[in-house]
């Protein structure tokens, strides 16, 4: 079933979840991984990219979180297998920061922070954890030979494949012990200091 809503109207993203549990069911783990990725940085940085970007990539996973605690049942309190999961999809760039994308940085870090708000605020009937992966796939702004080799300026001799990001979310909503923690999953980009992102970097 494919929904349909504008990440940046509040109205439209509340009416997911109604929707999907008629469609399909009570969910019980929401990915937030749905963002905009737009270039700024700290020298022409403005209110209507910031505001817009931190509607969809922050204020729209904050509703979404909201209405699944709502609509995860009160059982859950003592009973685990009632219980649901919100994963916030956030990125390596977190951990290796760098000045460029900075209305999308600071709208993942605030997602970061509001990850372990809500798992304060949301426990025990809600887990809420982060996923963040590094370079996965090619963009529109980058030659294929420029990916390859942005891929490969990690540890692992790769960054993340998406069978990898997903294997990382399939784990986090069937781990029942896990809240209000992030797993990184870029084959060790993180641990790579750039100064720049890796969108800008032509030679390795």
């Amino acid at each position: 079933v494919a929904l349909h809503a504008e990440l940046s109207d509040e109205a439209q993203v509340a009416a997911l979840l109604p929707a999907c549990t008629a469609a399909l069911g009570r969910p019980v783990c929401i990915v937030n991984n749905a963002s905009s990725f737009e270039e700024d940085t700290p020298l022409d940085v403005g209110y209507e990219l910031l505001l817009k970007l931190t509607a969809i990539n922050l204020g729209a996973p904050l509703v979404l979180a909201r209405m699944l605690f709502d609509a995860t049942p009160q059982a859950a309190l003592v009973d685990e297998t009632q219980r649901s999961v919100v994963i916030n999809v956030l990125d390596q760039k977190l951990y290796n920061m760098n000045p460029d994308y900075l209305s999308y940085t600071l709208s993942k870090a605030a997602l970061q922070t509001a990850t372990v708000a809500l798992a304060q605020a949301l426990a025990p009937k809600v887990r809420v954890v982060g996923l963040a992966p590094g370079l996965t796939m090619q963009s529109a702004d980058q030659t294929a030979e420029n990916f390859a080799a942005a891929h490969r300026v990690t540890p692992l001799g790769r960054a993340s494949r998406p069978e990898d990001i997903v294997a990382a979310a399939l784990y986090l909503a069937d781990a029942t012990g896990v809240t209000g923690t992030t797993l990184v999953v870029d084959g060790g980009q993180h641990l790579v200091p750039l100064p720049r992102d890796v969108m800008f970097l032509t030679g390795f």
